[in-house]
């Protein structure tokens, strides 16, 4: 049996809910351990013969199958390169689905073929005397991985894996992909938005508006982080990215070291950029909300020349954020383009640039939450503002460009390359500390000035496509990926620490430092070659073999230099020919099920700023990762689901000691778990991204560790579109949900909580909609982290209304 191929929908399928109470009955399924892998029956079938009478305009193609496919209730399906640039001559009186498509097709090179579920699939008409390849694409670009302008909170395709094109269900780990439609319906403006809206990821800020929030994955720190497929190193605070240069952002669950080289077991993060369009369009959008909030984007994508083989896309984006702080500001601004030319009817050069800045005042910290008998202090949200003079400026640049190239055989090589610059300015203030509730002291805040500049220059290329052995079709990816990272960091003056006698007036009592010169710097050069070779065989017609491999070389040397010492120090570290195992297998049971394993190994070097009580760098973290489930997939792809247990065994586990600063190294250290999620369409119209996560990290004394991690986490997010006269409004809605979390040595804990989001847009026509987004509806107030007696509090209730409009 085959399993589906990826797809581009241009229309919802139809489904009934009565079909899965009866299905459910007679299976008799208990609906805890049902609830992944089932979903509601395709009713499209009993459609396909029924006349309609149809008022499809003549008009470019892609808007007339839209059209038919709200009319009809039924799904059409092709890949974005069979329809571009076409137009359809319309179809109008009463017809049946198929005979409709007939009539929107007239005229181009395109027909419609039937399925047994009842949609259509799009395909070239082929003469006779003409021998046709299969499509094979390059990796990350398949026919339906593309999810701008579907509607669905899924995709029919993800390459961040194993670097194959592969569906949800022929990829042997878990897989979450956050759309364009579900960035939009969420408002995810950041990746670490986007992050916080993942089943199975944690993220906990403990400030606002200064570093990086904490994020992990079963377990461990989120480390791994790519662009389009190609790695970007975490020093390059990827947490800033905005999410208006992406098309979807896919996750990938659990260790993958043939993708991402050295790393945790954690996740790995792939951006997908926007590419440009055949077709123009273009959006202008603007925001306002409480906090004195406002923002105003642009997004452009036209074709360059008459046959549209130069092709260029632009998109700009400046947000205000205020804060539940009064001196509380951040400016985040955002510009990104991209070109692209086909040089031959097989041949695409692309290159682009992105600009990102964030410059915040007055930054959130952390405050004393409890003495240190344990009693509240009292604070409130508020109390964490800091003082006009505090700041923390970011600045991001990249550059890159790609050819790629398809050969006759349906080979495709591709050669990228990429350079990033990051640079950041802080002078800031930490409280820190532990406060007697009797004499009011303890109290203490840090006065610190950081800066930083980091650079990354990284080379990607590798061949892929199909081969054939043992009377079956099989495919093949291998190549190398380069890496140089240069950061220089001058240091400044470390100010003692300054008592503080009353908490609550602590940002006025610190004085603003003088200007304070530099003392020193450190620079890094870090080195990263590697090669990497995946293969997926076809052992039946139901069950294929993901076997893959990455040997990895790796250097860092570093130089810290003193002034007035003239003291030099030198670390040089090395790891030579690092092999780091792949092994997955997939069954498909039928149409719609199917189940996988998979296996990999974990070595990661630590990063220089995870170092034990004498100052010394932990050695690499390693050790091993299983995971086991079933996924579904429903409606041709419309609907997917998963279920997976999995398990990782590390040792040089870094665990953080909150009191010394430092971390400890740990052996043995186990990491286990559930996840359940489903994303997709339930029924016309009704979009839905739902999933569960236990996770738990014990010590070899069965301890549990990390408790500043949920062990349960629950996640919920839907929109749907209502029928009739009110078809023009979409209402959506979602609870986050996590279990208590603190820290282990802490008074302090942050106990269950849940969280509901509202959102509503309505479109006065094709071009202009208009939406408002209430967050946090009952008004919680609850710790987003939890450090010894301080923490850090999320938004009070906020609301924010936003329009579209779109030429």
């Amino acid at each position: 049996m085959a399993l589906n191929p990826a797809r581009r929908y241009a229309a919802a399928s139809r489904h009934s809910l009565k079909t899965l109470v009866i299905a459910l009955a007679h299976r008799g399924v208990v609906s805890i351990v049902a609830l992944p892998v089932l979903a509601p029956v395709s009713a499209q079938a009993k459609n396909v013969a029924q006349e309609h009478r149809y008022a499809i305009p003549a008009g470019p193609l892609t808007q007339a199958l839209s059209q038919f496919g709200r009319e009809a209730g039924i799904m059409v399906s092709y890949t974005p390169e069979l329809t571009d640039g076409k137009t359809s001559p319309g179809v109008q009186g009463q017809h049946s689905p198929a005979s409709a498509l007939t009539q929107l097709l007239a005229g181009t090179d395109l027909e419609a073929a039937s399925t047994r579920s009842g949609s259509f699939v799009l395909r070239r008409v082929v003469a006779a005397d003409v021998t046709t390849l299969e499509p094979v694409t390059v990796s990350g670009k398949a026919p339906g991985s593309i999810t701008e302008g579907t509607g669905s909170y899924t995709t029919w395709s993800t390459s961040s894996s194993t670097r194959l094109n592969l569906t949800p269900q022929e990829t042997p780990q878990a897989v979450t992909v956050v759309t364009r439609q579900r960035i939009a319906d969420q408002r995810l403006n950041s990746l670490s938005d986007v992050l916080d809206a993942t089943v199975g990821v944690t993220t906990k800020p403990f400030s606002l508006g200064t570093d990086s929030p904490q994020m992990w994955a079963r377990g461990s720190s989120i480390t791994n982080f790519q662009i389009d497929g190609v790695p970007i190193s975490s020093s390059m605070n990827n947490y800033l990215q905005s999410t208006v240069m992406y098309d979807r952002v896919e996750i990938v669950k659990g260790a993958t070291g043939i993708m991402s080289g050295l790393g945790t077991p954690a996740a790995t993060i792939n951006m997908i950029l926007k590419r440009p369009t055949k077709e123009p369009q273009a959006s202008i959008s603007a925001e306002a909300g409480n906090w004195q909030r406002y923002g105003l984007g642009m997004d452009m994508s036209r074709p360059l020349n008459e046959d549209a083989s130069v092709r260029g896309r632009l998109v700009a984006d400046y947000k205000r954020d205020g804060a539940w702080t009064e001196n509380y500001k951040q400016d985040y601004g955002v510009l990104y383009g991209i070109g692209e030319i086909d040089l031959g009817p097989r041949t695409l050069l692309s290159a682009g640039f992105s600009h990102i800045t964030r410059n915040t005042d007055s930054p959130v910290r952390a405050f004393w939450e409890v003495y240190t008998n344990g009693q509240p202090t009292g604070a409130s949200p508020s109390d964490g503002t800091s003082p006009d003079w505090a700041y923390y400026d970011h600045q991001m640049n990249s550059i890159f460009g790609s050819i790629e190239h398809t050969f006759d055989s349906g080979w495709s090589v591709k050669a990228e390359l990429r350079h990033g610059r990051h640079e950041y300015e802080a002078r800031m203030l930490a409280p820190v500390g532990a406060v007697d509730q009797a004499t009011g002291l303890g109290g203490m805040v840090d006065r610190i000035r950081w800066a930083s500049e980091t650079e990354q220059t990284s080379l990607d290329a590798y061949a892929t496509g199909p081969f054939s052995l043992f009377g079956r079709r099989h495919e093949l990816i291998g190549g190398v990926t380069l890496s140089r990272l240069n950061q220089d960091s001058p240091a400044y003056p470390w100010l003692p620490r300054q008592s503080i006698t009353n908490i609550f007036n602590w940002a006025s009592e610190v004085s603003k430092p003088q200007a304070d010169a530099q003392t020193g710097y450190t620079k890094t050069r870090e080195y990263q070659y590697s090669a990497y070779l995946n293969s997926r065989l076809q052992l039946s017609d139901a069950t294929s073999l993901l076997l893959g491999s990455r040997l990895i070389n790796w250097k860092q040397d570093s130089e810290s230099v003193t002034y007035s010492s003239g003291n030099v120090s030198s670390v040089h570290l090395r790891e030579k020919n690092i092999f780091v195992p792949y092994v997955g297998i997939v069954h498909a049971l039928n149409d719609t099920y199917s189940v996988y394993a998979s296996y990999t190994k974990i070595f990661n070097p630590q990063p220089d700023y995870v170092i034990d009580i004498n100052g010394n760098r932990l050695a690499p973290e390693e050790g091993t990762s299983v995971e086991v489930g079933i996924k579904g997939s429903f409606a041709d792809g419309a609907l997917t689901s998963s279920l997976s247990l999995f398990r990782t065994q590390q040792d040089t586990y870094p665990e953080w000691d909150g009191t010394t600063r430092t971390y400890t190294a740990l052996n043995g250290i186990t990491t286990k778990g559930v996840e359940v999620e489903l994303a997709g369409e339930l029924m016309p119209d009704w979009q839905i991204s739902a999933g569960y996560t236990y996770s738990e990290v014990r010590g070899t004394d069965g301890q549990r560790l990390m408790t500043r991690i949920p062990l349960n986490t629950a996640k919920l997010f839907t929109s749907y579109r209502l029928k009739g006269d009110w078809n023009k409004l979409t209402l959506g809605g979602g609870i986050h949900w996590e279990s208590k979390t603190g820290d282990q040595l802490s008074v302090l804990t942050q106990h269950s909580y849940a969280l509901v989001n509202l959102m509503a847009r309505y479109e006065f026509s094709k071009q202009l909609s208009v939406a408002a987004h209430l967050n946090n509806v009952f008004d919680k107030r609850y710790l987003m982290g939890v450090a010894d007696t301080r923490g850090i509090y999320g938004a009070p209730r906020n609301v924010m209304v936003s329009a579209k409009y779109s030429f």
